[in-house]
């Protein structure tokens, strides 16, 4: 993996805004070294890992959990929680730097979350980026069994409904390979990445759709 660009500690509170957006653009994205430090590195994998949304495939044992449980979810209604949650691990690259670094971006409306809840309580989620039709996928968690992947199902189900191309989830793990992420080169990446951004997509340009067995349906109805 090639680390990229180096940025040494500073005293700055968050990563400029525009200096996010640039480095997205051009397919980084920055990491803490650890959730306890302020330095940061930008990286730019020498192979990447996407889903590609028309082949997204929900696990059979998946959908039953899913059936028999009780979750619901909503769209940037608690960006700070979720992102906060996604950091509180032992070994973890979200420092405070980075936590303040994506609230400013979801201020303006590019950065964004999807919360899980079960019993009216938080139990999972996730938070991204999203720039023209690309989301750039970022970290999730959870706190009660597979939430996590049901965030993942309202993600793919959403950036379905309004348009999007591109779902960049940056390093290919089992765990994903097993929903159909798969690895690509860079310089691929690259060409779906500047197709994506000319498209002018936005999340809110659909209805969220906040129930979770819903969700799975809208998945798997063919595209017309």
């Amino acid at each position: 993996m090639n680390r990229g660009l180096h940025v040494p500690p500073s005293n700055v509170d968050a990563i400029p805004v525009y200096e996010l957006v640039a480095g997205y653009t051009i397919g980084r994205f920055p990491m803490g070294l650890s959730g306890h430090e302020t330095e940061i590195h930008w990286v730019k994998p020498e192979t990447r890992a996407i889903f590609p949304l028309l082949d997204f495939h929900v696990p059979r044992r998946l959908k039953r959990y899913i059936r028999q449980a009780s979750f619901h979810a909503s769209l940037n209604s608690e960006f700070s929680q979720v992102i906060r949650h996604c950091g509180n691990r032992r070994e973890n690259w979200i420092n405070q730097k980075i936590i303040r670094s994506y609230e400013a971006l979801h201020e303006i409306k590019l950065a964004h979350s999807i919360e899980i809840y079960h019993s009216n309580q938080l139990v999972g989620g996730l938070y991204g980026v999203s720039i023209g039709g690309a989301f750039f996928g970022e970290s999730m968690y959870s706190k009660r069994s597979m939430a996590s992947q049901v965030a993942l199902i309202h993600l793919i189900g959403h950036l379905r409904a309004t348009g999007y191309q591109l779902l960049d989830t940056q390093f290919i793990t089992p765990h994903l390979q097993r929903f159909g992420a798969i690895l690509i080169p860079e310089a691929q990446f690259q060409d779906l990445l500047c197709e994506a951004l000319r498209q002018p997509c936005r999340l809110d340009s659909q209805p969220f759709e906040s129930n979770s067995i819903n969700a799975i349906d809208r998945i798997e109805q063919k595209p017309r």
